[in-house]
């Protein structure tokens, strides 16, 4: 399969395939979004060494397996080695003597699972990079990994003979709306744009889960397919998921839990609060790994102090697996095909909902024709607990503009009564006087199939739909 998307990051690889100097690349993302199939699709797999971690395995298999690609690539037996020091004094042969011409592409995939207790395996990335590769102008050493707190921590802010020797860091992430057009339509699969958007509330833009979707069935029989049959090849996805990017994961997931539990977001005291993990117990760390890793959001309420920050679960599988999967007790190999029409569901596909108008800021300001303006994205509560007041996402611009948005998920056209229309107006007038602005507020809808054009839609300045969330 060819490569969809990802022009950017094609774009920096041939960056650093081009550049005169040697370069250290460190990809990073949540796993399944695609960075090998990335990395070795754009150089098809003309390296000058590859090789990839083993999931928990000791450093006698690792090492094992390293010896085994510098044998393969060096195309001679090289003898077995106990130390790291020693393997990669043979990748230094080996690169050395390598016919290849222009830049030795050296991409090792899952880097941090070689990383065992004692095994001194950063010594060695120290001593390969620091005293050789590093002083000459053909080598791309490419590390990628799935385990982002590896990442973060051991080379993006290490202290040590590593520090600040990452040339270039990239932040590998799932596909948006357009992509996964693309990606089904490569597939022959006949998906109109609201079927999309339907696999995405669930999947997101993830590219593993995506390919696993089969031709000749509707989004809901996939859907059942994947996460519902017997021996469903996603039903115990969650449990992998977090266990292969952190080495500890309970904590991890006792905060997406808890996020789960309120679609807004918790602040930090709240987290505390609901996970029992206390404020010193590395919190900071793992709220910036799973940020890190695309599973949740810090975002700001509009003027709001710094440590009011709240932090919201964002990943979608994450999302539904805490809605529909974990408790479950319907024995229903079609359950998501029969749940069509449920108060639950329709209240979970108005939140995830948003969260897909969140994760295509980009489209969005593109539609209202303001992708050159300076422009600060935040959410708003009322101080005031009894008027309920909140939007959840405001759009402040540097032109004297705020949007104030609002996102409905429906079926068709998303019809304002009298009653929404007064609601409207009293969040509008209520953010004015709370937060004492003079700039324009314009009202802003982003739905499905836009809004009917009765007598209540007058106050509306502007509308995105469905249909604008797919551009690129």
């Amino acid at each position: 399969m060819e490569l969809i998307g990802r022009k950017q990051e094609q774009h920096v690889l041939q960056q650093l395939v081009s550049s005169d100097k040697s370069e250290f690349a460190v990809l990073y993302g949540r796993r399944r979004v695609g960075k090998t199939f990335l990395v070795r699709k754009f150089f098809k797999d003309d390296f000058a060494f590859y090789v990839s971690g083993l999931q928990k395995a000791p450093k006698r298999e690792q090492m094992e397996n390293f010896n085994s690609a510098l044998s393969f690539y060096g195309k001679m037996p090289y003898p077995k080695v106990t130390s790291w020091m020693d393997a990669f004094r043979q990748l230094i042969h080996l690169l050395e003597h390598s016919e290849k011409r222009g830049k030795k592409v050296v991409f090792i995939d899952e880097l941090p699972w070689m990383d065992t207790p004692r095994s001194k395996f950063l010594t060695a990335i120290d001593y390969f990079w620091n005293t050789w590769a590093s002083a000459r102008k053909d080598i791309l050493f490419i590390a990628c990994g799935s385990a982002t707190s590896w990442i973060i921590n051991k080379l993006l802010n290490n202290t040590g003979g590593l520090y600040n020797r990452v040339t270039r860091r990239m932040h590998i992430s799932p596909f948006n709306l357009g992509e996964c057009e693309a990606f089904f339509k490569r597939k022959k699969m006949a998906f109109d744009r609201k079927s999309v958007i339907d696999a995405y509330m669930i999947f997101g833009g993830i590219p593993y889960y995506l390919e696993m979707f089969e031709k000749g069935l509707s989004v809901s029989q996939n859907i059942d397919n994947l996460l519902y049959k017997k021996d469903a090849p996603l039903k115990n996805e969650f449990a992998f998921l977090y266990a292969s990017l952190f080495r500890h994961a309970e904590n991890h997931i006792k905060i997406v839990e808890a996020l789960s539990q309120k679609c807004k977001g918790l602040t930090r005291d709240e987290i505390i609060a609901a996970t029992k993990i206390s404020n010193g117990g590395g919190l900071s760390q793992m709220l910036e790994e799973l940020e890190q890793c695309d599973f949740i959001r810090r975002y700001h309420s509009y003027g709001k102090k710094e440590q009011l920050a709240m932090y919201q679960l964002v990943d979608f599988y994450s999302l539904y697996y805490f809605n529909f999967l974990k408790n479950n007790k319907f024995n229903d190999e079609n359950f998501w095909t029969n749940f069509i029409d449920n108060a639950v569901r329709r209240a979970w596909s108005g939140y995830a909902f948003e969260q897909v108008c969140l994760t295509h800021l980009p489209q969005i300001k593109q539609k209202l024709g303001i992708s050159g303006v300076l422009t600060n994205t935040c959410s708003w509560k009322s101080n005031d607990s009894e008027s309920g007041a909140q939007i959840d996402l405001v759009i402040e611009r540097n032109d004297r503009v705020i949007n104030l948005c609002e996102m409905k998920f429906a079926s068709g056209k998303f019809v304002i009564d009298k009653g929404y229309d007064e609601n409207l107006r009293n969040k509008r007038e209520t953010f004015r006087e709370e937060t004492r602005t003079t700039k324009s507020l314009h009202l802003t809808m982003l739905t499905t199939y836009g809004v009917k054009h009765n007598q209540y839609w007058g106050n509306i300045q502007r509308e995105v739909m469905m249909e604008d969330l797919f551009s690129q």
